[in-house]
Protein backbone atom coordinates (compact mmCIF):
# COMPACT_ATOMS: atom_id res chain seq x y z
CA UNK A 1 0.00 0.00 0.00
CA UNK A 2 1.07 3.78 -0.61
CA UNK A 3 1.77 5.60 1.66
CA UNK A 4 -0.06 8.87 2.71
CA UNK A 5 2.89 11.15 1.24
CA UNK A 6 3.40 8.88 -2.32
CA UNK A 7 -0.37 9.92 -2.49
CA UNK A 8 -0.05 13.43 -1.23
CA UNK A 9 2.75 14.13 -4.07
CA UNK A 10 0.78 12.26 -7.23
CA UNK A 11 -2.22 13.90 -6.09
CA UNK A 12 -0.56 17.23 -6.31
CA UNK A 13 1.83 16.04 -9.27
CA UNK A 14 -1.49 15.51 -11.17
CA UNK A 15 -2.94 18.95 -9.92
CA UNK A 16 0.35 20.59 -11.55
CA UNK A 17 -0.39 18.83 -14.63
CA UNK A 18 -3.53 20.09 -15.09
CA UNK A 19 -3.24 23.67 -14.29
CA UNK A 20 0.03 23.48 -16.93
CA UNK A 21 -2.48 22.15 -19.59
CA UNK A 22 -5.47 24.83 -18.87
CA UNK A 23 -2.85 27.49 -18.75
CA UNK A 24 -1.91 26.62 -22.25
CA UNK A 25 -5.49 25.94 -22.91
CA UNK A 26 -6.50 29.17 -21.81
CA UNK A 27 -3.57 30.97 -24.10
CA UNK A 28 -4.66 29.23 -27.14
CA UNK A 29 -7.89 30.11 -26.96
CA UNK A 30 -7.30 33.53 -26.34
CA UNK A 31 -4.95 34.15 -29.04
CA UNK A 32 -7.40 32.17 -31.28
CA UNK A 33 -9.84 35.09 -30.33
CA UNK A 34 -7.03 37.38 -31.68
CA UNK A 35 -6.46 38.62 -35.16
CA UNK A 36 -3.92 41.20 -36.76
CA UNK A 37 -5.51 44.42 -38.05
CA UNK A 38 -4.99 45.06 -41.83
CA UNK A 39 -3.93 48.15 -43.80
CA UNK A 40 -6.92 49.58 -44.85
CA UNK A 41 -5.32 52.65 -46.13
CA UNK A 42 -6.55 53.55 -49.66
CA UNK A 43 -9.13 50.43 -50.04
CA UNK A 44 -12.67 51.11 -50.93
CA UNK A 45 -15.06 51.15 -48.10
CA UNK A 46 -16.37 48.21 -49.66
CA UNK A 47 -13.08 46.35 -50.14
CA UNK A 48 -12.21 47.81 -46.49
CA UNK A 49 -15.67 46.50 -45.15
CA UNK A 50 -15.35 43.05 -46.72
CA UNK A 51 -11.85 42.62 -45.73
CA UNK A 52 -12.49 43.57 -42.26
CA UNK A 53 -15.57 41.04 -42.18
CA UNK A 54 -13.25 38.07 -43.01
CA UNK A 55 -11.02 38.25 -40.10
CA UNK A 56 -14.43 39.35 -38.12
CA UNK A 57 -13.58 42.46 -37.40
CA UNK A 58 -16.26 45.21 -37.23
CA UNK A 59 -15.57 48.68 -39.15
CA UNK A 60 -16.51 52.00 -37.81
CA UNK A 61 -16.61 54.68 -40.33
CA UNK A 62 -16.20 58.53 -39.08
CA UNK A 63 -18.56 61.13 -40.58
CA UNK A 64 -16.80 63.79 -41.22
CA UNK A 65 -14.86 63.24 -44.13
CA UNK A 66 -11.10 64.90 -44.79
CA UNK A 67 -9.64 66.53 -48.05
CA UNK A 68 -6.44 64.57 -49.37
CA UNK A 69 -4.96 65.47 -52.88
CA UNK A 70 -3.36 62.15 -52.79
CA UNK A 71 -5.88 59.82 -51.49
CA UNK A 72 -9.20 59.30 -53.86
CA UNK A 73 -12.79 60.06 -52.83
CA UNK A 74 -14.56 57.46 -51.18
CA UNK A 75 -11.08 56.13 -49.75
CA UNK A 76 -9.94 55.24 -46.71
CA UNK A 77 -7.31 57.72 -45.54
CA UNK A 78 -6.23 56.63 -41.61
CA UNK A 79 -7.82 54.09 -39.11
CA UNK A 80 -7.11 53.19 -35.90
CA UNK A 81 -6.12 51.08 -34.57
CA UNK A 82 -2.93 51.00 -36.68
CA UNK A 83 -2.36 47.69 -39.55
CA UNK A 84 -0.35 45.51 -37.82
CA UNK A 85 -1.98 45.68 -34.58
CA UNK A 86 -2.79 42.44 -32.42
CA UNK A 87 -6.98 43.00 -31.48
CA UNK A 88 -9.77 40.62 -29.97
CA UNK A 89 -12.33 39.45 -32.90
CA UNK A 90 -15.75 41.20 -33.16
CA UNK A 91 -13.46 44.87 -31.95
CA UNK A 92 -14.28 47.62 -34.29
CA UNK A 93 -12.08 50.03 -36.30
CA UNK A 94 -12.55 53.65 -36.62
CA UNK A 95 -11.81 54.71 -40.32
CA UNK A 96 -11.79 57.94 -41.78
CA UNK A 97 -12.81 58.51 -45.42
CA UNK A 98 -10.95 61.25 -47.77
CA UNK A 99 -12.80 63.89 -49.90
CA UNK A 100 -10.43 63.49 -52.19
CA UNK A 101 -8.48 67.38 -53.27
CA UNK A 102 -9.70 69.97 -52.32
CA UNK A 103 -10.65 72.18 -55.34
CA UNK A 104 -11.06 76.25 -55.53
CA UNK A 105 -10.47 78.73 -57.84
CA UNK A 106 -6.60 79.24 -58.74
CA UNK A 107 -5.49 82.50 -57.34
CA UNK A 108 -3.12 85.24 -59.06
CA UNK A 109 0.19 84.43 -58.63
CA UNK A 110 2.10 86.05 -61.21
CA UNK A 111 5.17 88.56 -60.29
CA UNK A 112 4.83 87.49 -56.38
CA UNK A 113 7.86 85.49 -54.98
CA UNK A 114 8.15 81.93 -54.96
CA UNK A 115 7.48 82.03 -50.97
CA UNK A 116 4.53 84.31 -51.12
CA UNK A 117 2.85 82.10 -54.03
CA UNK A 118 3.07 79.40 -52.31
CA UNK A 119 1.53 80.34 -48.74
CA UNK A 120 -1.10 82.07 -51.13
CA UNK A 121 -1.91 78.47 -52.62
CA UNK A 122 -1.65 76.92 -48.87
CA UNK A 123 -4.03 79.64 -47.42
CA UNK A 124 -6.64 78.64 -50.09
CA UNK A 125 -5.96 74.77 -49.82
CA UNK A 126 -4.43 73.50 -52.74
CA UNK A 127 -1.12 72.05 -53.59
CA UNK A 128 1.78 73.16 -55.58
CA UNK A 129 2.97 70.75 -58.29
CA UNK A 130 5.64 70.96 -60.29
CA UNK A 131 7.93 74.39 -60.15
CA UNK A 132 10.16 74.76 -63.44
CA UNK A 133 12.80 77.32 -63.72
CA UNK A 134 13.63 79.79 -66.02
CA UNK A 135 17.14 82.27 -66.37
CA UNK A 136 16.23 85.68 -67.76
CA UNK A 137 17.18 89.19 -67.27
CA UNK A 138 13.57 89.79 -68.09
CA UNK A 139 12.65 89.85 -64.54
CA UNK A 140 13.38 90.05 -61.32
CA UNK A 141 14.86 86.81 -59.30
CA UNK A 142 12.70 84.11 -58.06
CA UNK A 143 9.44 85.95 -59.19
CA UNK A 144 6.45 83.51 -61.02
CA UNK A 145 6.30 84.49 -64.63
CA UNK A 146 3.78 81.88 -65.49
CA UNK A 147 1.17 79.57 -63.92
CA UNK A 148 -0.72 76.19 -65.31
CA UNK A 149 -3.71 76.66 -64.91
CA UNK A 150 -4.28 80.62 -65.18
CA UNK A 151 -5.87 82.79 -62.47
CA UNK A 152 -9.79 81.75 -61.47
CA UNK A 153 -9.31 78.30 -63.01
CA UNK A 154 -10.98 75.53 -60.64
CA UNK A 155 -8.11 73.39 -59.78
CA UNK A 156 -6.37 71.03 -56.54
CA UNK A 157 -2.70 72.00 -58.04
CA UNK A 158 -1.35 74.99 -59.51
CA UNK A 159 2.20 74.62 -61.45
CA UNK A 160 4.69 77.87 -61.18
CA UNK A 161 7.42 78.95 -63.82
CA UNK A 162 10.05 80.36 -61.58
CA UNK A 163 12.90 82.97 -62.81
CA UNK A 164 16.13 82.59 -61.23
CA UNK A 165 17.69 85.41 -62.74
CA UNK A 166 20.31 85.53 -65.26
CA UNK A 167 23.00 82.95 -64.89
CA UNK A 168 26.55 83.89 -64.28
CA UNK A 169 29.54 82.19 -65.54
CA UNK A 170 31.24 79.38 -63.32
CA UNK A 171 34.81 78.74 -62.85
CA UNK A 172 37.16 76.03 -61.33
CA UNK A 173 39.54 77.98 -59.02
CA UNK A 174 43.03 77.21 -60.37
CA UNK A 175 45.48 76.23 -57.79
CA UNK A 176 47.47 79.16 -57.68
CA UNK A 177 50.15 78.43 -55.22
CA UNK A 178 54.03 78.72 -56.56
CA UNK A 179 52.85 80.99 -58.96
CA UNK A 180 54.05 85.06 -59.41
CA UNK A 181 51.28 86.88 -57.58
CA UNK A 182 51.03 89.90 -59.29
CA UNK A 183 50.50 88.12 -63.04
CA UNK A 184 48.17 85.89 -61.31
CA UNK A 185 46.08 88.44 -59.88
CA UNK A 186 45.92 90.24 -63.09
CA UNK A 187 44.90 87.16 -65.23
CA UNK A 188 42.32 86.93 -62.30
CA UNK A 189 41.28 90.50 -62.90
CA UNK A 190 40.85 90.07 -66.32
CA UNK A 191 38.04 87.47 -65.63
CA UNK A 192 36.36 89.88 -63.18
CA UNK A 193 37.49 88.64 -59.78
CA UNK A 194 38.16 91.04 -57.35
CA UNK A 195 41.79 89.86 -56.12
CA UNK A 196 43.95 91.07 -52.90
CA UNK A 197 47.58 90.67 -52.20
CA UNK A 198 49.01 90.71 -49.05
CA UNK A 199 52.64 89.51 -48.23
CA UNK A 200 54.21 87.04 -45.53
CA UNK A 201 57.50 85.98 -44.51
CA UNK A 202 58.45 82.92 -45.70
CA UNK A 203 61.33 80.17 -46.17
CA UNK A 204 64.72 82.12 -47.92
CA UNK A 205 64.10 79.10 -50.48
CA UNK A 206 60.85 81.54 -51.49
CA UNK A 207 62.15 84.08 -53.91
CA UNK A 208 59.61 87.09 -53.30
CA UNK A 209 56.23 87.70 -54.41
CA UNK A 210 55.36 83.76 -54.94
CA UNK A 211 51.85 83.15 -54.02
CA UNK A 212 52.12 80.75 -50.58
CA UNK A 213 48.39 80.39 -49.93
CA UNK A 214 44.94 81.22 -51.64
CA UNK A 215 41.25 81.97 -50.82
CA UNK A 216 39.27 80.18 -51.67
CA UNK A 217 41.37 76.91 -52.70
CA UNK A 218 41.76 75.33 -56.09
CA UNK A 219 39.02 73.11 -57.37
CA UNK A 220 36.28 75.71 -55.80
CA UNK A 221 33.88 76.74 -57.67
CA UNK A 222 33.62 80.41 -58.78
CA UNK A 223 31.72 83.14 -60.40
CA UNK A 224 33.05 86.72 -61.81
CA UNK A 225 32.75 89.42 -58.65
CA UNK A 226 33.59 86.66 -56.22
CA UNK A 227 36.59 88.11 -54.18
CA UNK A 228 40.03 86.25 -54.55
CA UNK A 229 43.23 86.25 -51.34
CA UNK A 230 46.41 85.72 -52.52
CA UNK A 231 49.11 85.93 -49.85
CA UNK A 232 52.96 85.89 -51.41
CA UNK A 233 56.60 85.08 -49.83
CA UNK A 234 58.52 88.84 -49.27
Amino acid sequence: MWSFGKILLLAGALAGTFFVFAGIAMRVAVRARQVTVPDLAGKSIADATNLASGLDLQLRIDDARRPDPKVPAGSVLGQDPGPGSTVRRQRSVRVWVSAGAHIALAPDLLGETQRSAEIRVAQDGLMIGTVSEIRSNLYPPDIVVAQDPPPATQTAEIRLLVNRGEDRATYVMPDLIGLNGERAADVMRTRGFRVSITSQSASSAIPPGVVVRQTPNGGYQVHPGDAIALEVSR
